[in-house]
């Protein structure tokens, strides 16, 4: 069978989300998928994960029917991995009510041959211990990963062993702040480079994104809104559609990393503006090329000082 160009380890989920506009309850959410809904929009994409007998049909049949690769999905015993959060108005802030590992707690992956040596392998938040496992089984040609403040309190150890293989890490700006121990963005980024990885991102939410390299800064600023509804996966979506723009033009420079980034944005500035994954059953390339067009127009200035 045909192999897999990226692949993303990565939860798939139920959430149940409030917002000052609106709640929804076991709506279809985790890493994986909307990482995967993001990054299909430029490249075909895997997911490495598990669901418990209870993860509907339907839902797997609109991962498919979006041409999203599953064979690294495992169907087993146990019910799927339960998120349930709020949001006040500042929608850069969850606040989680309910965390539910349940089949996620004797997770295995299971790594289909199609998946090994692929371009790009994105390995989502989840123990580093299991990002380390698949990053060695997968052998992709680049890699990128995300944490969050749990793992940096409880396993950074294995947290930085995992920093030190990547090539690429996305982290948000708490995250960043917390695992090098600093107010500063710039010096976390910095500090971060030392450790190995060529490519930096942090991640501001509404803010934006910033970049390093060992040779650039740049500072992303995020689609402009006047409807945020719900928040939940922005932040996947962004890092979906960044390396799935990567994946799409197989550059690994800085100026593609970029121009990707700036596609990130696009794909996640939809997603906010509908609770879940609702946004993505109608999202369509030229959606995302308008958006584009206009975020450049908007973004420009005069070179000349």
């Amino acid at each position: 069978m045909k192999s897999v160009n990226l692949v993303v380890l990565g939860t798939l989920a139920f959430d149940s989300i409030q917002t000052p506009f609106g709640k929804v309850e076991n709506v279809l959410g985790g890493s994986a998928t909307y990482f995967s809904l993001a990054a299909r929009n430029f490249s075909e994409v895997g997911i490495v994960g598990v669901v418990g007998k209870d993860f509907p049909h339907e839902h797997l049949e609109f991962l498919k029917n979006k041409k999203i690769d599953l064979r690294g999905v495992e169907k087993t015993e146990g019910k799927t991995f339960r998120w349930e959060g709020y949001y006040e108005y500042d929608m850069d802030q969850a606040h989680t009510l309910k965390t539910e590992l349940n089949v996620l707690e004797t997770f295995e992956p299971k790594i289909p041959d199609e998946y090994v040596g692929c371009e790009y392998l994105f390995l989502a938040n989840t123990d580093p211990e299991i990002q380390l496992e698949v990053l060695k089984r997968i052998k992709p040609r680049h890699s990128f990963c995300d944490t969050m403040n749990f793992w940096i309190e409880h396993k950074n150890a294995e947290l930085t062993e995992l920093l030190k293989k990547v090539d690429g890490v996305f982290i948000n700006e708490g995250e960043a702040r917390q695992y090098c121990k600093t107010p500063n963005l710039i010096q976390a980024g910095r500090k971060l480079l030392k450790l190995g990885p060529k490519k930096i991102i942090i991640k501001k939410g509404e803010s934006g994104a910033l970049f390093f390299s060992d040779k650039e800064f740049f500072v992303a600023p995020a689609y402009p809104l006047e409807i945020v509804k719900d928040p939940t996966g922005a932040g996947d979506s962004f890092a979906g559609g960044t390396v799935g723009h990567l994946a799409k033009h197989q550059e690994f420079t800085d100026a593609a990393i970029k121009k990707s980034m700036v596609c990130g944005s696009v794909v996640a500035s939809y997603v906010v503006e509908n609770f879940g994954v609702e946004s993505y059953k109608k999202l369509k390339h030229e959606h995302i090329q308008e958006r584009y067009d206009t975020f450049k127009r908007i973004v420009a200035f005069d070179h000349e000082f």
